[in-house]
């Protein structure tokens, strides 16, 4: 895949701000401020997988669409790359990073936030346990049990496309796999080649409840036509525990999919080889929401 066609999304002002590299740690990461400052910063965190700091997909870099569509709205933000290496739970690769990024956002701004998508979103909760952070947005954050949804997307697309019946039926000796998961279990073993370690601190958290806990506002927002987090098996869920909260928000942009790139029809991993941007729909609700809160 080629990944150097990205050109900055027209609701982004590149004149508007100043980025620079920054350090967390054992990884780098970006730094985006607006010139005319302002009191609001966030910490953006990508999905699951090798992402680095844009969440590089093809020729397509979301976390870079929404750090520069903030920025023109005076929302500062860090990102960063993933570390190398598969770490041995979900809160090792993300929590320290994402919290010196949530610390060095604070020497410049007076009120931060954690935007998280997908898997990003679901270990949010955890940052800002460890951190403390002003609010959350979630964008496309499961709230079915990982090893579930595996199941479900991969017969998805194997409905569509007989390709990937072969992969659906790994996923589901691999989802088996872990009915016995013991410290030992081979990550060749199990779903994604996330070690035992992995997929025992995942099966042990709730993202839903965690996030509920903290008792700071939250924007959860959602694809229609996401397949991998969807409306019926993950909104709703977050919707019914989050129910009757006056500082919970929800949207759904009906023309999305996972990436919030707005589309029609089904939504496959081949749609990310063409050059595609961030809703602005969605860069302009986030933005104004973090600068209501």
């Amino acid at each position: 895949m080629r990944t150097d066609e990205w050109t900055p999304p027209p609701y982004a002002a590149p004149d508007a701000f100043k980025e620079q590299d920054v350090t967390l740690g054992s990884v780098g990461g970006s730094l985006v401020v607006p010139h005319a400052g302002g009191d609001v910063g966030v910490v953006l965190l990508s999905g699951g997988g090798p992402f680095d700091r844009d969440g590089t997909a093809g020729p397509n870099k979301p976390l870079k669409d929404l750090a520069w569509g903030l920025a023109a709205r005076g929302v500062a933000s860090v990102r960063f790359d993933k570390p190398s290496g598969q770490a041995a739970t979900m809160a090792d690769e993300y929590v320290p990073f994402a919290a010196e990024a949530v610390r060095q956002l604070r020497e410049l701004v007076k009120r931060v936030f954690v935007v998280g998508h997908s898997m990003g979103g679901k270990v949010a909760p955890r940052v800002a346990s460890a951190v403390g952070v002003d609010g959350l947005v979630l964008l496309a954050t499961d709230a079915e049990p990982m090893h579930r949804a595996a199941v479900r997307v991969s017969r998805h697309l194997a409905a569509l496309d007989p390709a990937y019946a072969e992969f659906a039926a790994q996923i589901e000796r691999q989802v088996a796999a872990l009915e016995s998961l013991a410290p030992d279990t081979p990550s060749a073993d199990l779903p994604f080649g996330f070690p035992a370690s992995y997929w025992r601190d995942l099966l042990d958290y709730d993202p839903v409840e965690a996030a509920g806990a903290l008792g700071v506002p939250l924007l959860i927002a959602q694809g229609g036509r996401d397949y991998q987090v969807t409306v019926a098996d993950d909104l709703s869920r977050w919707q019914t525990a989050l129910k009757g909260r006056s500082d919970v928000t929800f949207r759904v942009y009906e023309s999305d999919d996972h990436m919030f790139f707005p589309g029609s029809g089904p939504s496959l991993p081949s749609d990310y080889l063409q050059p595609q941007h961030v809703d602005p729909a969605v860069i302009e609700d986030v933005a104004a929401w973090l600068l209501a809160h």
